[in-house]
């Protein structure tokens, strides 16, 4: 889907990077057009000047997509998760990084949440690159505790496993 949707800005680099931006963030668009975060508006000058374009760029991109119908319920639908992984090591959480070499191999996520079960270990959170939108897609889990050797190897060892980090 992702390839889909910046084919129909492929005359635009720059509203392309405005896509992957609201697509990053999880930020939405309301009626308006204006981008949002839950209730909060992002003023189109803060979106531009983090991403290094003209706020009409900005403008232009959310008119295109609240023009399209499909982008239009897509976009407007949108939101942020929070992530607990900035704040692991404030909270003395673990993160551990689990690089596939198949992204959209079936059972990634439920084999190495079972492995971490199994050693009895308490997840916090969960989250995943969607492949289509990571370049190199990561899963990331959010431990209580730091993990056993033999736990991440035993990861390691999985069927579409190319390398775990924490």
């Amino acid at each position: 889907m992702f390839d889909e949707i910046m084919e129909k800005f492929e005359g635009s680099p720059s509203q392309q990077t405005v896509v992957r931006l609201l697509l990053e963030r999880g930020f939405s668009i309301n009626d308006e057009g204006r981008v949002v975060s839950g209730g909060i508006e992002i003023p189109d000058t803060q979106i531009a000047r983090e991403i290094g374009v003209d706020r009409r760029v900005v403008d232009s991109t959310t008119e295109a997509l609240l023009e399209d119908e499909e982008l239009r319920r897509i976009f407007q639908n949108i939101s942020a998760v929070p992530s607990l992984m900035d704040l692991a090591p404030v909270l003395d959480f673990t993160v551990v990084r689990v690089e596939p070499t198949d992204a959209d191999a079936d059972g990634i996520v439920a084999r190495v949440t079972s492995l971490v079960a199994d050693e009895g270990v308490s997840i916090r959170q969960v989250l995943s690159d969607d492949p289509e939108f990571a370049d190199e897609p990561t899963l990331y889990i959010v431990l209580d505790t730091e993990p056993s050797g033999d736990l991440l190897k035993a990861i390691r060892d999985l069927p579409h496993v190319r390398a775990v980090r924490f």
